[in-house]
């Protein structure tokens, strides 16, 4: 059975931390035991998100820009890419007892994406309105003031149509390697005279998943995040842990959710179970072996 996990940001990082390489590689360490029930023999693949670590590397970038020219962000993703599948190879596979491969990924998306006309991802270090007013013109950025905290670069967020070393991932899971892949989302990419070029923008990772979790054909996606189970009215009195979802009732608790919420992991999940007819399992690491037993998490199918 061929299973696709996609760890979510808390797999690295928990609140307060400063995201220091020893900090995440302690995290890391009680996912992948938290990993046990789904490291046996069977296919696997371990997606990442990479929001904190991009947002880290943009703030060496500027701090660093008099003395090294800043790189364009779709290599700040592939920088993040190694540096976060160099800490899970170095976690998984003592406790996993076979090869784990870090596999750069890029996935293609349409240069024509209306997410290129209207970028909404907020990345990067916050700034003052002179500063980013400043940067806006100096390289074209577009910038918006997030949430009261300062003003932040947007981004594209397009949406991932092939993921281009798809027989790459096939051919590591076939030869026993659990694989490490399309990280953050994948490095953004369009096609072009028959090279790849590298695009700005950060694509989500969960509808990253979703997609290589249907071209690999994968039996189940599990997506795993910083709370044990969905819920409606979450935060509220009236939370309610919801165990089972039907595919009607997905959509209509997405609709009701805001764009940064849980909402882009159960449309991801949605996706691939009205595509496949196969289920999503949306759960905390620390909650997984439950999960899989039918006790904890939300089942999508």
């Amino acid at each position: 059975m061929t299973v696709v996990v996609a760890l979510g940001g808390n797999a690295l990082l928990r609140p307060g931390e400063r995201g220091t390489a020893a900090e995440q590689r302690a995290n890391l360490r009680d996912v992948c035991e938290a990993l046990r029930p789904l490291l046996g023999d069977d296919p696997l693949v371990i997606t990442h998100g990479n929001g904190p670590q991009v947002g880290n590397e943009l703030l060496r970038h500027e701090r660093a820009a008099d003395e090294a020219p800043p790189l364009p962000l779709y290599l700040a993703v592939a920088q993040t890419q190694a540096e976060i599948g160099a800490l899970i190879e170095s976690e998984l596979a003592p406790v996993a007892g076979r090869a784990v491969a870090c596999l750069l990924t890029h996935v293609v998306v349409a240069e024509d994406d209306p997410a290129f006309a209207e970028p909404t991802k907020p990345i990067g270090p916050f700034y003052d309105e002179a500063r980013a007013r400043e940067l806006e013109r100096e390289r074209g950025w577009k910038v918006v003031h997030d949430a009261g905290r300062g003003w932040r670069r947007v981004v594209p967020s397009p949406e991932p149509l092939e993921i281009v070393e798809l027989a790459s991932i096939r051919s590591l899971l076939e030869g026993g390697a659990i694989v490490v892949a399309c990280g953050g989302g994948g490095i953004p990419a369009a096609r072009r005279d028959g090279r790849l070029a590298g695009l700005d923008a950060v694509i989500d990772k969960d509808r990253a998943s979703s997609l290589l979790a249907r071209e690999l054909g994968a039996d189940r996606l599990v997506v795993l995040t910083e709370v044990p189970a969905v819920y409606r009215d979450f935060g509220t009195e009236q939370q309610e842990e919801l165990r089972r979802l039907s595919l009607e009732e997905a959509d209509d608790l997405t609709a009701g959710l805001e764009a940064g919420s849980m909402r882009p992991k159960i449309e991801a999940s949605a996706e691939f179970v009205r595509m496949t007819g196969r289920e999503v399992l949306i759960t905390s690491p620390a909650a997984l072996a439950e999960a899989l037993e039918g006790e904890a998490g939300t089942l999508i199918s």
